[in-house]
């Protein structure tokens, strides 16, 4: 398993400066040793070609030289260092071995693994570790003897090993002490260095955070100038320029807003008089008592319906309008389930040909808001869904408690909403068939409306269509006032 690499910028560059640090500091530390190791082996080499193989030699006798009254009944120790190792093979097999000890010399018993070890060493005169049960590791030298035998000299290795054990622990300790005191100085230089790109990704964060979406919006504090010759200060730089920018797109945006609510509301406002004048006033002509041509009559029946839609398309435009500038809707206890009974109830008598059917909980459940307003969403889903399937359709209303929240939820096993307008179905002035602009349907306000209305009391809605299930959700906070 790999393991996870660093995540911010900071400790990254500071993982790869300690890391760095530490192979430099290895690598320092492998050369040295190596280079001790092969000076030291030098040497000891050295003493064993000085050394020669005078002990090994005698040996080969089974006492001492006439001359020699220094050695012992075992080998001739002139000039011989203690732990200085001999050893006498004839035929790949160890005759006798000895080792020098301060109070003479003393015979060692090899294993069998030891003498293949020995009989193994080349006799080249060249110097060749190798690991002794009894003794440990040696350096030894193999040369031919009298005979046909080989003698075999050797040193302990111990001088040069415990010189590279020294180096390696002092090393190790001070590398050690240097890489974590680099990492502490290099963390807080990075940190240091990366002020001005911590200030930066901080106020991108706020920004982030503001809803830009809709409204005015008050962007944070531009990220203080620093060099503008080093690429933070560049980044600095550029990203107070594009919060200007973004700035000024929303400013603009925001007055083109504003600009649009106002119209709407006072083009509703103003159409409503004449609207409803004009309404009156073909109802009053449809009463005269006098004779009235067919033709005649039936142009002042499609006024009567065409001014009674666009009131109502005006009444709608008036309320998002006011939605639109957040003015506050009632907020008092109402009974969703009596609400849903009602309007299903209504639903039912303004299209028999579907199939209506109701679910609700055995307990009322009760949520705070304008009765007014959320009568108009259950009334909008419920005409959207008769709208817009064909006669014979199953609508199923159920409204349930999901912990905190009621879900209201309106289905139908219609053709479903087309793919291409499913994404802004909640938009404004959306229509399932543009046809229906000709043929007496809505303005494409009603799912508008309901998305407004559900959003002004803290509730969502959200839409699940498929060809033969089509299912409107409506989530509302609990809770009386």
């Amino acid at each position: 398993m790999r393991a996870p690499l660093p995540r911010t910028l900071r400790a990254r560059l500071t993982f790869g400066l300690v890391v760095l640090l530490a192979v430099c500091c290895a690598a320092v530390g492998v050369a040295a040793v190596v280079e001790l190791e092969g000076f030291l082996t030098g040497r000891l080499d050295e003493q064993l070609t000085e050394v020669g193989t005078r002990f090994p030699a005698s040996l080969e006798h089974s006492g001492p030289p006439a001359d020699d009254h220094d050695g012992d009944e075992h080998g001739d120790t002139r000039r011989q260092s203690a732990g200085t190792f001999g050893a006498l093979l004839r035929h790949g097999t160890v005759v006798d071995a000895a080792v020098v000890r301060p109070t003479g010399t003393a015979s060692v018993a090899l294993t069998t693994t030891d003498g293949i070890r020995l009989v193994a060493v080349p006799a080249d005169g060249r110097g060749h570790t190798v690991g002794l049960s009894a003794l440990h590791e040696y350096r030894v030298m193999a040369a031919a003897g009298a005979d046909g035998d080989v003698l075999v000299t050797g040193l302990p290795w111990e001088p040069v090993e415990a010189p590279i054990h020294r180096l390696e622990l002092v090393a190790g300790i001070v590398f050690g002490a240097a890489v974590t005191v680099t990492g502490v100085a290099g963390a807080l230089w990075v940190r240091w260095s990366l002020r001005p790109l911590s200030r930066v990704a901080a106020t991108a964060t706020r920004v982030s955070e503001l809803p830009l979406a809709s409204g005015e919006v008050a962007l944070p504090a531009r990220v203080p100038a620093s060099d503008p010759r080093g690429e933070v200060g560049r980044l600095a730089s550029a990203f107070n320029r594009m919060l200007g920018h973004v700035e000024d797109a929303l400013t603009q945006r925001h007055a083109s807003e504003e600009r649009l609510r106002r119209f709407a509301a006072d083009a509703s406002h103003e159409l409503r008089t004449p609207v409803a004048t004009v309404r009156g006033h073909a109802e009053l002509a449809l009463l005269n008592p006098g004779p009235v041509p067919p033709e005649i009559t039936r142009s002042l029946e499609r006024i009567v319906a065409e001014s009674g839609r666009m009131g109502a398309m005006v009444d709608d435009l008036l309320l998002l309008a006011r939605l639109d500038a957040g003015r506050p809707l009632d907020a008092f206890p109402v009974d969703l389930t009596h609400l849903v009974l009602e309007a299903v109830t209504d639903a039912r008598a303004a299209g028999p040909a579907h199939r209506w059917e109701l679910e609700l909980p055995e307990e009322p459940v009760t949520v705070t808001g304008d009765e007014h307003r959320l009568h108009q969403v259950v009334a909008n889903l419920l005409a959207n869904a008769r709208a817009h399937t064909p006669a014979g359709t199953k609508v199923t209303v159920t409204l349930e408690v999901e912990d905190t929240t009621a879900a209201l939820m309106v289905h139908d096993d219609g053709p479903g909403v087309p793919s291409a307008i499913r994404s802004g179905v909640f938009d404004r002035f959306t229509r399932a068939d543009r046809r229906t602009k000709d043929a007496g349907g809505g303005a494409g306000l009603g799912l508008s409306i309901v998305a407004a209305v559900v959003k002004a009391h803290r509730g969502g809605v959200s839409l699940e269509s498929a060809p033969g299930s089509t299912t409107f959700t409506v989530r509302l906070p609990l809770g009386t006032a």
